[in-house]
């Protein structure tokens, strides 16, 4: 069934309303001092600062900009929590997300939510570059820039608040969405007073040697980050025709502060040389102070740059995926087919991958699979090819070939997403009742903790084709939700309560429901501020009219598919 979603009203309501931001004093030198919060805090709490995080994310996702994939999603986040692990504050609460824009950018927002856009990932040489400016990102958390540049704002007018709430969801979300998009994103025209948050070079700097201490104690390499800035300064002096690329403008980069990056990566290369090699702890000690933990074979020797079994460089075939998903598929057929038939050096495992996922999003699911079999020959092993092969196989209408491939993968990893939501979809797609019925047992699972609309998606489209239209009903209300449609939600709900069949415990929940978002849309309302669904502001009934989709998604019963 889909679990209830997270929807703490009040909080995010004051989120709303102040825009402010929090975070907790951490530990001074060696000294562990109570956790006392800051000024801040007086106006909105750290658990306040997330809550809005997470609204800001909903919105980004009703207006198309951020790159929803399960295999992206799960790369994003298992790289960022990497580094917050190995931050100053790995307790605070961190999500990541991809924003489809080629601008090159990344941006904090409150709550430690952390996007980096498509543009940014496919201009990076390597794993280590864009985990630089992942970390950079995080630094500006961890040092509590945020919190310095909302504090700093309340000086200079009333109701800085609004504007900073403004700032960061419109102003560095990304030039390329226009205005209108901006417009939502800041809650009303008023709040575009100031489009971004402006950075003090002694923050940058900060941020700078938080993230390559960050990088360093996560075993990437500490020279990464000024190695990008490097490349910046590269590709805007032999291709921008003058433009500063918006990380640069963020992000200003001096030659002082390469040198900086550069001599601060020194050092910790210097210290790390000095550490003790091989294992400091006994597997004995070991399996004494921790709890045990089966699927880890060697404890000591948890080393995340290890090879990868197939010989296949995850990050390289995920940086081509960002690039076919936040582009335009056609147009890419022609750019990986003309550069591997004009440049050997370009024939690599990633370039093909990326040339076969955009042949099966432009409807060549065939040409896909003759660019993937050779590849699996050197590769069987590899989950992301073989489902990149099952996809072309449904595209090119070997539906049984796809589904055996799916189900064989679906053992290998089990609520494994991206398996498990393209298995489910296909069943559902052309299956019937039972085929749903089996998609929706998939997809139950990943709904706990989950705020992927399309999980939610198709679920409610699994479940209304097997029969089950009180959980379809349930999800399609999750469903339009998650993806920024608050008003759409209430009223998919109380249509659900007209139902005669519904049982106690669905009109219960329901009904609890309801009660969570009222306070919610009655704000949204009252404020005018704007959100693709709502019917207090111009934009909310001129942007979809009367339609219930969102990009991709559409929501509702008898709402279609994808």
């Amino acid at each position: 069934m889909p679990m209830s979603p997270r929807r703490p009203a009040k909080r995010l309501l004051t989120a709303l309303i102040l825009a402010g931001l929090a975070f907790a004093a951490g530990a001074q030198d060696n000294v562990r001092l109570p956790d006392l919060g800051s000024s801040a805090n007086a106006l909105i709490s750290p658990q306040e600062a997330q809550d809005y995080g997470a609204a800001m994310l909903r919105q980004m996702r009703a207006l198309g900009m951020v790159v929803d994939d399960p295999l992206l999603d799960d790369y994003i986040n298992d790289l960022g929590f990497r580094l917050v692990a190995a931050c100053a504050r790995p307790r605070d609460h961190f999500a990541f997300f991809i924003v489809k824009d080629d601008e090159i950018n990344a941006f904090a927002a409150p709550g430690g939510y952390i996007a980096v856009n498509s543009g940014l990932i496919t201009i990076t040489r390597n794993e280590s570059e864009l985990a630089g400016v992942i970390a950079h990102e995080i630094g500006h958390i961890t040092q509590n820039h945020l919190q310095r540049a909302f504090e700093a704002s309340k000086k200079d007018a009333p109701l800085m608040a609004l504007v900073l709430l403004g700032a960061i969801a419109a102003g560095t979300a990304g030039r390329g969405a226009g205005d209108a998009p901006m417009a939502v994103l800041a809650g009303g025209q008023g709040l575009l007073a100031q489009k971004q948050i402006n950075f003090t070079r002694k923050d940058e700097i900060e941020a700078d040697r938080a993230g390559i201490q960050t990088l360093a104690n996560a075993g990437f390499d500490p020279n990464a980050m000024a190695a990008f800035f490097g490349h910046m300064e590269d590709v805007m002096s032999a291709g921008a025709g003058g433009q500063v690329p918006s990380f640069l403008q963020d992000h200003p980069v001096t030659s002082d502060r390469i040198a900086d990056a550069k001599a601060r990566a020194g050092a910790l290369i210097a210290a790390q040389k000095l550490r003790p090699s091989g294992d400091t702890l006994l597997k004995g000690q070991w399996e004494q102070i921790t709890a045990p933990m089966p699927f880890v074979r060697a404890p000591l020797r948890l080393d995340r740059n290890a090879a990868d079994p197939n010989g296949l460089d995850t990050y390289a075939l995920m940086r081509e995926r960002v690039r076919v998903l936040a582009g335009n598929a056609m147009r890419l057929t022609t750019w990986y087919g003309s550069n591997l038939k004009d440049h050997p050096d370009f024939d690599t495992p990633a370039n093909r991958y990326g040339y076969a996922l955009a042949l099966t999003h432009s409807g060549r699911g065939a040409q896909a699979m003759a660019q993937l079999q050779p590849l699996l020959k050197a590769h069987k092993d590899s989950l992301i090819l073989n489902l990149a092969l099952a996809d072309a196989e449904l595209q090119a209408g070997q539906r049984d070939a796809a589904l055996a491939l799916y189900h064989g993968l679906n053992e290998q990893s089990p609520r494994n997403k991206a398996v498990a939501l393209a298995y489910a979809t296909a069943l559902t797609d052309g299956g019937d009742k039972t085929q749903a019925g089996t998609a929706a047992d998939l997809l139950r699972p990943l709904l706990e903790n989950s705020d992927q609309p399309e999980i939610y998606s198709a679920y409610a489209r699994a479940s209304e084709k097997a029969g089950d239209g009180e959980r379809a009903g349930e999800a399609f209300a999750d469903a339009s939700y998650y993806s920024g449609r608050p008003f759409d939600a209430m009223e998919q709900l109380k249509n659900l309560l007209k139902r005669d069949d519904l049982s106690y415990y669905a009109r219960a929940r329901i009904q609890a429901r309801i009660a969570e978002l009222t306070p919610l849309v009655l704000e949204l309302r009252k404020r005018k501020i704007e959100t693709p669904d709502n019917p207090a502001t111009r934009n909310g009934s001129q942007q979809l009219g009367n339609e219930r989709c969102a990009g991709n998604l559409c929501f509702g019963l008898g709402a279609g598919s994808y």
